[in-house]
């Protein structure tokens, strides 16, 4: 690719000079390791639940070419290209969710999968991207008509998302949408008093979740009373911490994996941490935040409202999501079912993922006019 020239006209050749390489170099890296971390961590995980050694690394390593293709292909749409994808997959989205609520495979208690095809497939992670720019548009239209209500669309799309979400259960996705919708109503310009109220409900319903839900009060009371609570991964993955040191004990070499059953999902950072050691760990830490910061950064020189909102709610989904995640590993927070992106098993949130950075590389891509905006 390095061999487009400045002149070239082609699709690709303006997109090459467009796109911002550096993110997506970081993008490549990310899903490289997870790669590495999957052939480390997916065979103890494997041999536990009768399948072949390889068969878990198997089918994530096929799925990252198609991942990267997505990434590139999403990035080559305009800002209404992203638009109106989103819409649209929003609609096919919020269809799944019923389904999975009505057909969708049980899995430890909640009702998040469907099987498709073979494929077990969870809408709740591609409901995210769609959710982050549908309602930056619906935000923006607000501001550039005074009389369009998009207020009250993006507010209502939440409240049916959450809804769905909760009725599976999945508590931290719900969490995850709102903070998304919190971001952008904030950038939009919302009133500090409202700001105030919304985030009075949000510790409210948290307060709620606890007392209404088993499983979180399982995990809040684990969390601050060790005593109370099933805490054998989280032991495991701080032993597994302890272990690697500064370099690691090396790629394969690590003996926790062996008795924590989800080393390869939600907790392959300590996977990291023993066989990769404290410096790969800073290294996974600091390409994330590279990702995140060299995102909102992009935003500081934009004056599309609609582009401002979509960047942020994807750059808080894809940054809060890795944040909850390695902090679940580090025991810094209650434990929480959450993927760590690029990195973690998991075919649904890889693609889901990918789309959702390709449209961040998308909308932050350098435009000559605005006409695409329309």
């Amino acid at each position: 690719m390095s061999s487009f020239t400045r002149t070239d006209t082609s699709v690709l050749g303006r997109w090459w000079w467009t796109v911002d390489r550096w993110t997506l170099i970081a993008l490549v890296i990310l899903m490289a390791l997870g790669g590495v971390l999957m052939l480390a961590a997916s065979p103890a995980a494997a041999d536990r639940i009768g399948m072949a050694s390889f068969q878990l690394a198997q089918r994530q390593l096929a799925l990252l070419p198609f991942a990267l293709m997505l990434v590139v292909g999403t990035s080559l749409l305009s800002p209404r290209g992203v638009r109106r994808c989103c819409v649209i997959g929003l609609l096919c989205t919020l269809v799944l969710l019923v389904l999975t609520l009505l057909a969708g495979t049980e899995i430890k208690g909640a009702s998040r999968w469907l099987n498709i095809a073979g494929f077990s497939l969870q809408p709740s992670e591609f409901i995210k991207p769609f959710f982050a720019v549908t309602v930056a548009w619906f935000l923006a239209m607000s501001k550039n008509e005074a009389e369009f209500p998009g207020l009250p669309i993006a507010l209502a799309i939440w409240m049916t998302i959450v809804g769905l979400l909760l009725l599976q259960p999945d508590l931290g996705q719900s969490v995850l949408v709102t903070a998304i919708g919190g971001v952008q109503l904030f950038l939009a310009g919302l009133p500090m008093l409202w700001v105030g109220l919304l985030v009075a409900s949000g510790i409210v319903s948290l307060f709620g979740a606890y007392y209404a839900l088993p499983h979180v009060t399982a995990r809040i009371d684990g969390f601050l009373d060790p005593s109370s609570g099933d805490r054998y991964q989280v032991n495991r993955s701080m032993e597994a911490f302890m272990n690697g040191g500064i370099f690691g004990r090396g790629p394969g070499e690590g003996t926790v994996k062996a008795s924590l059953p989800d080393a390869h999902s939600d907790f392959i950072f300590a996977v990291a941490g023993e066989e990769m050691g404290l410096i790969a760990c800073l290294v996974i830490v600091s390409l994330f935040a590279f990702v995140v910061l060299r995102g909102f950064t992009h935003l500081l020189r934009e004056n599309n409202l609609f582009v401002i909102l979509a960047c942020s709610g994807l750059l808080t989904q894809f940054g809060l999501q890795a944040l909850i995640n390695m902090a679940s590993a580090l025991h810094l927070i209650p434990t929480k079912g959450m993927t760590l992106p690029f990195i973690s098993y998991g075919g649904s949130s890889l693609l889901a993922l990918a789309m959702g950075m390709g449209m961040v590389l998308a909308l932050t891509r350098r435009r000559v006019g605005m006409g695409d905006l329309i």
